[in-house]
């Protein structure tokens, strides 16, 4: 008896052990973000905001921040943006000059774009503007109005074929804003800056426009292209500043004094905006019992370590109630991926997770399939965990029909019109990327983990298969790789894979939406669910399965 009390004893040691390393690795790994995102959100220092002192403005998210309702969170997106992006002219462009994201004002979610004026004076390079068109169809997917704080120099010149002339570019910021006003979805401007050539039209497509006196400006061409073009000479006040677009060109709407008085206008005119109503059932919230801290110490260190996903939805489910479907198909197979309904905040979310090692079966990929099928029969979102490597390979799962199973994962997930949103807390590989709603899918939002890494298949998986591949070309040219070659090319692409999956890597790219604390996930997740249901949920239509 006392053999196996002292073998519990030792096993409960050695988990304490293992739970109090992963926890100190993932808050070093979580400084590591917090130091990016401060290097986003103070640009320039001291320096910096000192200028904007002297210009009588405040630093971007202090006007969100006045602009929100007291006591509410701003659930800011890619804020990773345009880091060591290493464009020919700069490496960085910290946060992509924006700060976009959502907020609440009077009760209701609104969509805020705002330019970074000490990013490179507001200029949109290819990042930015990708980052601004990624915010509006959020917003346009969600039915909810958009609020543009701007102060731009405009494109960025140098490199104007990589912003102004494609579908994807600059040009789409003002089809969105007169396509979403048409839909009803109301688009409001604030000037306390310059909107120069096309930058203009975000205050002249405004459904209302406020611009701050003696320091907003717009015009189609500022003053040097004006003497160019026609020899007058004009100041930027007489030429496009707010008396002249509020009382003269009628171009703008409201004139104001300060920014805390348009902040306050723009308050004023929210105020108007009809009540917005969520399209599920909402339950009452309950807080889990299980403390969304836990996270740091039951998820590995080593990404590719298996996980019991239960424990983690135990950390973010209301009362940590999860009812699973078919929890005992398949056993050692079918519970590679666990499903099941739960609520987060009240809300109700259909969950396909990744479990153990991650690795999809037939037999998870046929349950899977199955579930999100009843989540759209029944107008549940879909929450998408995903930490999985990929499908199973080899001669026996081909046989079963792994690429049929695979497929109709991959079809139920494209074609499921649910709001959809993925959360990556592990590997995510190859075709499970696509059957677990990556960025390919059009899921509403993407968040990461620092756990999280992205790529066509792991560091380790593609050194193998590029060092084979290297040794039978080097053949091919008459030599023989000898091992410290090999070995020395294997892990250079071991470096390359591993770097390009992190999360910074994919958010500085906007391959996801923002990369968030395990003891933020909850809030973040029952932020992003609310948002997603403020629509009707449309049937989904599943074309041609192989089962």
């Amino acid at each position: 008896m006392s053999e196996k009390l002292n073998a519990r004893e030792e096993r409960k040691k050695r988990q304490e052990a293992l739970h109090a390393e992963n926890r100190q690795y993932w808050l070093a790994e979580e400084e590591k973000l917090f130091a990016l995102w401060e290097k986003g959100r103070n640009p320039g220092g001291d320096e910096q905001i000192e200028r904007l002192r002297k210009q009588g403005k405040k630093p971007v998210r202090e006007l969100i921040g006045q602009l929100m309702d007291p006591g509410t969170e701003f659930l800011e997106l890619s804020r990773g943006a345009g880091f060591g992006i290493n464009y020919e002219t700069t490496r960085d462009v910290p946060s992509a000059g924006l700060a976009t994201g959502l907020c609440r004002v009077h009760g209701n979610w609104v969509m805020v774009i705002a330019n970074d004026s000490r990013v490179k004076a507001g200029a949109y390079y290819p990042i930015n503007t990708k980052k601004h068109l990624r915010a509006q169809n959020i917003a346009e997917e969600a039915g909810i109005p958009c609020v543009y704080i701007t102060d731009s120099a405009g494109a960025f010149l140098p490199m104007q074929a990589g912003v102004f002339p494609g579908r994807g570019q600059f040009g789409r910021f003002f089809y969105n804003m007169c396509r979403m006003s048409a839909k009803g979805l109301k688009q409001y401007t604030l000037s306390t800056g310059g909107n120069t050539a096309g930058g203009a039209y975000i205050v002249y497509l405004a459904c209302e426009s406020i611009m701050v006196d003696k320091m907003a400006y717009a015009f189609l061409g500022g003053p040097p292209m004006v003497k160019s073009a026609i020899g007058e000479v004009v100041t930027m006040e007489d030429l496009g500043g707010a008396k002249v677009h509020t009382g003269i060109s009628g171009g703008a709407d409201h004139f104001v004094h300060t920014q805390d008085e348009g902040i306050a206008k723009l308050r004023e005119l929210l105020l108007l905006e009809p009540r917005q109503k969520i399209y599920v059932e909402r339950r009452e919230t309950k807080e889990p019992r299980v403390a969304i801290d836990r996270l740091y110490d039951i998820l590995p260190k080593d990404t590719y370590e298996g996980m019991n996903v239960r424990e983690v939805l135990a950390c973010i489910a209301d009362d940590s109630y999860f009812s699973e479907y078919k929890k005992h198909y398949a056993p050692g197979r079918g519970d590679n991926i666990v499903c099941g309904l739960m609520y987060i905040k009240g809300l109700p979310v259909g969950v396909i997770a990744s479990n153990n090692t991650g690795v999809i079966f037939i037999e998870s990929a046929r349950k899977a399939t199955e579930w999100v099928i009843r989540c759209c029969t029944q107008k549940t979102p879909i929450l998408y965990i995903q930490g999985s490597p990929g499908y199973m390979v080899g001669t026996k799962e081909e046989y079963g029909g792994i690429g049929k199973y695979g497929s109709d994962m991959v079809r139920a997930c494209a074609c499921a019109d649910v709001p959809k949103i993925q959360w990556v807390i592990g590997p995510d590989h190859g075709a499970a990327n696509y059957g677990m709603c990556g960025r390919a899918y059009d899921p509403r939002f993407i968040f990461h983990t620092m756990r999280a890494r992205t790529s066509v298949m792991s560091g380790r998986t593609a050194g193998y298969i590029l060092t084979t591949l290297e040794r039978v070309n080097a053949k091919k040219e008459g030599r023989e790789m000898n091992e410290e070659e090999a070995q020395k090319f294997q892990q250079m692409m071991v470096d390359k894979y591993s770097s390009e999956a992190h999360p910074f890597y994919m958010e500085a790219r906007l391959f996801q939406d923002g990369t968030v604390p395990f003891r933020e996930s909850r809030n973040v997740l029952a932020a992003a669910l609310e948002i997603s249901v403020l629509k009707p949920i449309p049937e989904s239509n599943f074309g041609n399965f192989k089962f």
